[in-house]
């Protein structure tokens, strides 16, 4: 016996045929779409594959790059630079020297291209450093208030430096686009410029990879950047004095200076029942310097102030550098050498500090 179809199935039969006609037509036109998406991209991959330079390994062609104008460049720290152990180093002094200078501004600096790169830090630093305000908004959060902020702050740094010879490695893009090397040359002057109390590493160079596009071709190129010198390149940017003249003039006479020297602290610290026979090592610890501040001033100094047996590197510094303090409350100019060069038993450096000291106050009883 056969069975006809109800009249209610027709109709559900027939949506059911709808809804299979309307899935495929909106199947294929997401397979159209995903496969137009596939062409697009291997249009693109094919198009930055053509223009794509040939790259140090770990480093990859950006976006960025491909849609450089014309003539236009971008600058890369290669990334084996930035393993650098000297390259790390002088990383961790730079971001040290710049936490001590804005403590009191409560800033805390973790991470150069990140923490540097909107002018902020940089505003804080120069402000301190040179002593003076600049006229620039305290908070800016767009693009173009960062961007001119960092214009004031860089205006004013080049205008204190390329008197002194500095060679100006840094700009506003390359600061804004958080380009390592560019923030390191910056604050590397900055901190030779101000004499810091730091130790830079000495002959720090890193690899940098630069991108241009000319013809709508990508062109690359590896160059040597070299951060930091010697010690004494570095030191010697600073503007000369006697001390400097004769060293470089009067060789024969370096002898007769340090006899000198020798008498003038003896004169003074004999009062204690204590006599230098080597002054590099001798002074290096900063006990003597204190002392000898405090008989040339005339002023007994507080044994809690200071470290009257130091025994590590940083104890050493403190002491130096509070004498140094003392100096400059004395009336003296800042100190040329830094307290970490005395410290490491540098003869110039210790030397350039007993001269200032000797000329000052040779007459003194």
């Amino acid at each position: 016996m056969s069975v006809t179809p109800t009249a209610s199935a027709s109709p559900q039969h027939a949506k059911m045929k709808k809804d299979e006609s309307f899935l495929g037509r909106l199947g294929g036109t997401l397979v159209r779409k995903k496969k137009s998406k596939e062409v697009n991209d291997l249009h693109e991959e094919g198009k930055n594959a053509i223009n794509a330079p040939m790259l140090p390994p770990g480093m990859d062609i950006h976006r960025e790059d491909t849609q450089l104008e014309e003539n236009a460049e971008r600058v890369m720290l290669d990334p084996t630079s930035r393993e650098n152990l000297k390259f790390k180093d002088l990383l961790k002094v730079l971001i040290d020297w710049i936490n001590t200078e804005l403590e009191e501004d409560r800033i805390i600096v973790k991470d150069l291209e990140e923490d540097c790169y909107d002018g902020q830090v940089l505003q804080k630093l120069f402000e301190k450093l040179s002593g003076r305000k600049l006229n620039v908004a305290e908070v800016t959060q767009s693009e173009i208030g960062q961007k001119q902020k960092l214009q004031t702050v860089l205006e004013a740094v080049n205008e204190l430096l390329r008197p002194h010879g500095w060679s100006i490695e840094w700009s506003v893009d390359a600061i804004h686009s958080k380009n390592l090397v560019a923030i390191v040359y910056l604050l590397a002057a900055l901190a030779m410029h101000f004499q810091a109390p730091v130790r830079l590493p000495e002959h720090v160079s890193v690899q940098v990879v630069v991108v241009k596009k000319r013809d709508g071709i990508l062109q690359t190129a590896v160059v040597a950047k070299q951060l930091t010198s010697t010690t004494e390149m570095m030191m010697g940017r600073f503007e000369r004095d006697a001390f400097d003249t004769l060293l470089d003039h009067a060789p024969d006479k370096l002898n007769v200076v340090k006899t000198s020297l020798i008498t003038f602290v003896n004169k003074h610290l004999n009062k204690l029942n204590l006599e230098v026979t080597e002054l590099e090592s001798q002074f290096a610890d900063g006990v003597y310097l204190i002392l000898l501040m405090g008989l040339l001033e005339d002023y007994f100094v507080p044994l809690h102030n200071f470290f009257l047996t130091p025994e590590s590197f940083e104890q050493k510094v403190h002491n130096v550098s509070f004498a140094f303090e003392l100096m400059q409350d004395g009336g003296l100019k800042k100190p040329k050498a830094r307290p970490e060069d005395v410290v490491n038993l540098n003869l110039k450096s210790t030397l350039r500090v007993l001269y200032n000291l000797f000329t000052n106050y040779k007459n003194s009883d």
